[in-house]
């Protein structure tokens, strides 16, 4: 009987079945992503960084390297090996 009914219900005119409209919540303009790379720091914090690993002369003759233009305030930080 509900079946019947239902489909009675359908068959009249202006009575349809619509799915509901999509919404989009995404905004109009996105930001662009940044491509950078996840790095251990020496202090043992994860940096997030955007230009190149280099190395840099350390006082003693040896070496450091060292990731450049990272997240916050930070220019170069210094890698854990």
């Amino acid at each position: 009987m509900k079946i019947l009914a239902l489909f009675l219900a359908l068959s009249l005119p202006g009575s349809k079945l619509t799915a509901p409209a999509p919404s989009f919540d995404h905004p109009a303009t996105q930001q662009a992503r940044l491509r950078g790379t996840w790095y251990m720091a020496e202090n043992g914090h994860a940096v997030f960084c955007f230009g190149p690993v280099m190395l840099l002369r350390q006082p003693d003759g040896g070496f450091q390297h060292v990731a450049t233009f990272c997240c916050g305030d930070q220019t170069i930080v210094p890698l854990k090996d």
